[in-house]
């Protein structure tokens, strides 16, 4: 009986539990199940309920449209939020274009690769909102968390609601600013934790959000570095050799996929990546390599269903990184790529207006 095909099996499985459960002890433990963080004081998860009520599906019915045409969008309006949230938080200042005035965050080295199909998505949607709901009802900012979050959904990923209420920032971050906040790819997990210490994320944090690398991709410059002038050991030889066909010298103006699995899903194939020495960058790889990390990217491997809740936890955690609301903070564009002229337009901001609806609908005539 000992040596039998059901006594291996129970033996596996008796494996798999013992490895979940280090994993689950693990100094980046998941998040509780199916919770979402605390709500930022001014945001809401039925924010535009009766001033733009379909503000939602009108988000969703476009990007449905536009990444069946472009499928790379999705991954592109993904990293457009994460490159927004990160720098002096999620107020859409990653979407003011450069001015006489002003330098764009734009023009800082990590964001010159965003993708400019990015953002005219998000100034073709907040066309379409305006015709529905009128001007300056719905902010920059949240059409960016909205897009992002549809793009997961497209691609594969979960569905899950984010709060908004955001509004849109003033000026841009300096280009100091950026880079401070922007750990480059070749840091290692030390590096990425000191990072996001800084605006309140954790391990369990930076694995999950680290996810997000499993569509899109990316420039020679970004990991070549690992290629040349000698390989680094923890990569995949196979991996190794595919790379140098892409980038066969160092400063290559070429790209690649960021999953070698999967590069268009949103699925969990991008910690398999990791287990099997094919991650791209020094940052995705030294997450299997680190023991702080490891046990969570192994978990991740194989169940899918554990990465998507810690994403959904991590990525609207992210979302409400130093928002700005109310009628004192910001302002909503009326072109999401520049900064309205006064403030005169602002005056009488939408969540007043709501209040004082409210406030109507209540009175007994």
């Amino acid at each position: 009986m000992a040596g039998s095909p059901a006594a291996a099996v129970v033996a596996a499985a008796l494996l798999l539990l013992l490895s979940l459960s280090a994993c689950a002890s693990s100094s980046a433990a998941i998040s509780s199940s199916s919770s979402y963080p605390p709500l930022a004081p001014g945001l809401s998860l039925d924010f535009y309920k009766k001033s733009c009520p379909k503000a939602e599906s009108i988000v969703r019915d476009f990007l449905q449209s536009a990444v069946s045409q472009n499928v790379g969008l999705a991954a592109a309006l993904i990293r457009l939020h994460f490159h927004d949230c990160f720098v002096q938080g999620c107020d859409a200042s990653i979407l003011l274009d450069k001015t006489p005035a002003q330098q764009s965050e734009q023009e800082a080295v990590p964001n010159q690769t965003l993708r400019p199909a990015a953002f005219k998505a998000i100034n073709d949607i907040r066309d379409r909102l305006d015709r529905a709901c009128g001007a300056r009802v719905v902010s920059c900012a949240d059409i960016l968390t909205l897009a992002a979050r549809d793009s997961v959904a497209l691609a594969g990923g979960p569905a899950y609601k984010v709060p908004l209420g955001r509004r849109d920032g003033l000026a841009p971050a300096s280009q100091d600013a950026v880079f401070a906040a922007l750990p480059p790819p070749s840091s290692n997990v030390t590096t990425l934790l000191s990072f996001l210490s800084k605006i309140n994320l954790d391990a369990a944090d930076l694995v999950a959000l680290s996810g997000g690398h499993t569509v899109g991709i990316a420039h020679c410059g970004s990991f070549d570095d690992r290629l040349f002038p000698t390989q680094d050991p923890t990569l995949n030889q196979w991996f190794a050799g595919r790379l140098r066909l892409t980038c066969p010298v160092q400063g290559a103006d070429n790209t690649t996929v960021n999953d070698i699995r999967t590069p268009n899903t949103f699925d969990n194939k991008y910690y398999v990546d990791l287990l099997n020495r094919q991650g791209l960058f020094t940052s995705d790889q030294d997450l299997f390599t680190d023991g702080r990390t490891k046990p969570l990217v192994t978990k991740f491997a194989v169940d899918q269903d554990a990465f998507f809740e810690q994403f959904i936890y991590s990525y609207v955690k992210m979302g409400q990184i130093n928002v700005l609301t109310g009628a004192s903070q910001g302002q909503i564009r009326a072109n999401c790529s520049a900064r309205n002229a006064g403030r005169s337009d602002d005056e009488l901001p939408w969540s007043v207006v709501e209040n004082v609806v409210d406030a109507a609908e209540s009175l007994v005539l």
